[in-house]
């Protein structure tokens, strides 16, 4: 397996998953603005999504993968099974329960998890509404991330790089069309949400049977690798998710913030997802099962050439990334959500938290990188701790920020503890001798500071005047942010060519 070759369809389909993404925060941001009812879908949502990422996508998965990939490694197909089957049971067992406390103890949970809402009784009433209707979600997309587990074990990475589209379409249909049907209109994205989590699932179910892995949900409470992956999902949470445990802690420190601040974030957020799930993400994907396996079959030097080369990638892609956002703020927001009830102050305001976020975007996706370099091992003790830390460091970072610089403060200390986080990571991997550089950083790092600063030069040259992104057409804006990636893209990369460095020089093959 081509290890390039799949990061290239998993970035392309992520790619296609974000620009639906973006379509969707377009139409929601033209339809309600930056607006009480935008807070309050905002806030519900982030709660089942957090649950997501903190238990499926991000413990779940990092504890299910190794094992799923030793017992592929080392054991029958038969045995495979049966650890699916009773995971599934499990999972659907405890999912069941979360959803129940959740949908009952929704008005507990915003009160927590926003409680400057608390002094506005509409806000806090539809936000609550919105919860209750959106918790089922976690029930399905949990499953969903047990699929996606199976799928890219097998190495069927596409199918679940492309799930997340579909509830992308459900969204920008609630939101364009369904939207008048329910009262306050807000209600109909809360619905598009659980129908999404549903969806997603059925589409997955296909691909299981294709490779004879349809789990069936048993139950048996003495299975050994259940209780693995258990034990290792409980400390993975603060090890994977700890920017997500710190969005939330945002939008509590937020929540007191004037209205809108919440909003701001978000949509910031939203732009930060883009370059974090195109590379991040991806790269994780389809490093953790490789790594894994090498892990199994006691290969030490290949497991280090693999995680060299997914943070060569990492400088390549996300040093550009990050620059491109700085830069390109202004037209980025004006394109994507400059419409309808989105004020120019709300553009500013985002600028402002999405400059911010830049700063530690190459933290961000490092962390996605770094982290299985760790869980591949079954080493939770390692991370959890630095985790711990880094929590402690943001919350630090939040009081000192959030006076002077107000929700762009927020973003700033996420961003920032990212990069501390992704750093004491690299330092333990090279401390414990998990990672060893390969020859020629220094002249690669070289090569990609010359190309960025001609990226730079040539991206700040070409943007224009800030004030005139806000009265183009939509069409306009449209065609001239194509020009400036096109720009900046080709600037960069170019200017990499004439330096040396090819793209064959970063074929990688996975483990089989």
């Amino acid at each position: 397996m081509n290890l390039l070759r799949a990061l290239a369809t998993i970035s392309s389909l992520t790619l296609l998953s974000r620009i639906l993404g973006f379509v969707r925060d377009t139409v929601i941001a033209r339809a309600f603005g930056a607006s009480l009812m935008t807070d309050a879908f905002v806030v519900a949502f982030r709660i089942p999504n957090l649950l997501r990422r903190l238990f499926a996508e991000g413990s779940f998965s990092q504890a299910f993968v190794p094992i799923l990939s030793e017992y592929k490694s080392r054991r029958g197909a038969g045995e495979m099974q049966h650890l699916v089957d009773h995971v599934a049971g499990m999972l659907a067992l405890a999912l069941f329960i979360v959803t129940l406390i959740g949908v009952i103890a929704a008005p507990i949970v915003i009160y927590i998890s926003a409680p400057g809402f608390a002094a506005d009784a509409q806000k806090f009433d539809i936000t609550v509404r919105m919860l209750r209707i959106m918790f089922p979600y976690i029930f399905f997309i949990s499953l969903v991330a047990l699929a996606a587990g199976i799928l890219n074990t097998h190495s069927r990475f596409s199918v679940p790089a492309f799930t997340p589209v579909v509830l992308n379409l459900c969204l920008i249909a609630g939101a364009l069309w369904l939207a008048p049907y329910f009262h306050p209109p807000v209600l109909a994205l809360a619905w598009a949400v659980a129908l999404g989590g549903v969806l997603q699932l059925a589409f997955q179910v296909p691909f299981l049977r294709q490779i004879k892995l349809l789990p069936r949900l048993r139950l048996d409470f003495h299975d050994a690798g259940v209780w693995r992956i258990l034990k290792l999902m409980g400390p993975a949470v603060f090890g994977v998710s700890i920017s997500q445990i710190s969005l939330v802690i945002n939008t509590i420190f937020a929540s007191f913030l004037v209205t809108g601040s919440v909003s701001w974030l978000y949509y910031a957020d939203r732009l930060m997802e883009f370059p974090t799930g195109l590379l991040g993400v991806a790269l994780g994907t389809i490093l953790l099962p490789s790594l894994s396996k090498h892990y199994a079959d006691n290969a030490s030097d290949e497991y280090s050439k693999l995680l060299d080369w997914g943070l060569r990638l990492t400088l390549l892609l996300a040093l550009p990334a990050a620059l491109a956002l700085a830069l390109l703020a202004v037209p980025l927001i004006a394109t994507l959500f400059h419409y309808g009830k989105f004020s120019a102050l709300d553009l500013y305001m985002t600028r402002e938290a999405l400059m911010a976020y830049s700063l530690g975007l190459l933290g961000l996706i490092m962390v996605k990188v770094l982290a299985p370099g760790f869980y591949a091992r079954q080493n939770i003790r390692t991370p959890v701790k630095i985790a711990i830390v880094t929590l402690l460091v943001t919350q630090l970072m939040n009081l000192a920020f959030i006076g002077p610089f107000k929700h762009a403060g927020l973003a700033l200390s996420t961003g920032l503890a990212a990069c501390f986080n992704a750093g004491l990571l690299l330092y333990h991997l090279r401390k414990d001798r998990i990672y060893t550089p390969q020859p020629g950083w220094l002249r690669f790092f070289l090569r990609v500071l010359i190309a960025l600063l001609a990226m730079g030069g040539a991206l700040f040259w070409a943007t224009g005047d800030a004030q005139a992104w806000l009265h183009m057409r939509a069409i306009n804006k449209i065609l001239h942010l194509s020009a400036l990636v096109a720009i900046g893209v080709s600037v960069y990369f170019l200017a990499l060519y004439a330096l040396g460095l090819r793209l064959q020089d970063f074929t990688k093959r996975g483990a089989a």
